[in-house]
């Protein structure tokens, strides 16, 4: 894995500014959704009435009004336990990623609905009580049985995911300057998207998302020193997979802190600092730093629309 992510940084340098330039692409405007199952779905994400005790919804750990995070380290259950070792990724832009949760064990929305539900430290409930909640309110029976035809658990985390592909976030400062608006950015950020070309962070967050559409081992240069949790190895029981995950996107990077799959690091430069550090080997300098800074400060887009 190693030698494998030393020569993706290295095949950078052999590829034009133009090309590397191109692989990060701008979030589009709209995104297409069932209008009338988002607004159901909303309804759902901000119903504590799905969980043990009524006191957590989707949007207690995804917050619409708070970039789709908490802001906590570690996100908070039923009955106020900590619900995962794992701290919340942001439900906005999820749409675009290729799978969802760090390990990767969702492969859709849907998929990724329908496990805080079942999760006993999350919400607590089981697939039948989340069904028979939603069956004892008139209005969500109405609009299932017009939308869907019946309510199902499968049903219930459709709506949510169709709420979910409405929480995009487009037209950031660097979408626009990815669009042709240079001025859209200052001089400093400019000199940031180019430094995190130069040392190879784009070799794993690029495209839409920058980020979430591949894996990668955290600790390629150096051990990272928290191994609860070993990523997909959870999942595949394979031993190269220990310590790997989902490669998080920079989307609104800048107002999701705390970072990294533990939630460990509460600042966005120390953030930068140990993923060099981690990941590419090196250390930057104090101005390469703020540069980077910069730039990642320009990808916070607009917040979406909220749908009634």
């Amino acid at each position: 894995m190693k030698i494998l992510m030393i020569f993706f940084v290295f095949s950078l340098s052999l590829f034009s500014q133009e090309a590397i330039f191109e692989l990060i692409t701008p979030i589009p405007q709209k995104f297409d959704y069932d209008l009338e199952k988002a607004k159901l779905g909303k309804k759902l994400y901000m119903d504590t009435n799905l969980s043990k005790d009524k006191t957590v919804s989707c949007n207690s750990c995804h917050s619409i009004d708070n970039y789709g995070v908490d802001n906590l380290e570690f996100s908070l259950g039923v009955g106020g336990q900590l619900d995962t070792p794992f701290n919340t990724p942001s439900s906005f832009n999820a749409v675009f990623n290729f799978v969802q949760f760090w390990n990767g064990r969702a492969k859709d929305l849907v998929e990724q609905a329908k496990a805080p539900f079942v999760n006993p430290k999350e919400m607590g409930l089981t697939e039948n009580e989340v069904v028979s909640i939603v069956k004892a309110n008139p209005q969500y029976v109405e609009s299932f049985k017009r939308l869907y035809g019946e309510v199902n658990f499968d049903t219930i985390a459709s709506a949510i995911a169709e709420f979910e592909k409405t929480l995009i976030t487009p037209d950031s400062p660097f979408d626009r300057y990815l669009k042709g608006d240079v001025g859209a950015i200052s001089e400093a950020a400019q000199r940031g998207f180019q430094v995190f070309k130069k040392n190879g962070c784009i070799s794993c967050h690029q495209g839409q998302n920058i980020g979430g559409n591949m894996y990668q081992r955290v600790g390629v240069f150096a051990d990272y020193p928290n191994a609860q949790t070993l990523g997909r190895y959870e999942i595949t029981g394979k031993e190269e997979d220990k310590m790997v995950f989902k490669v998080p996107s920079l989307r609104n990077i800048a107002k999701t802190a705390p970072y990294f799959h533990d939630g460990s690091i509460p600042t966005l430069e120390n953030a930068v600092q140990l993923m060099a550090d981690y990941q590419l080997g090196r250390k930057l300098s104090s101005q390469d730093l703020a540069d980077i800074i910069a730039f990642l400060n320009t990808l916070t887009g607009e917040v979406p629309n909220a749908i009634d």
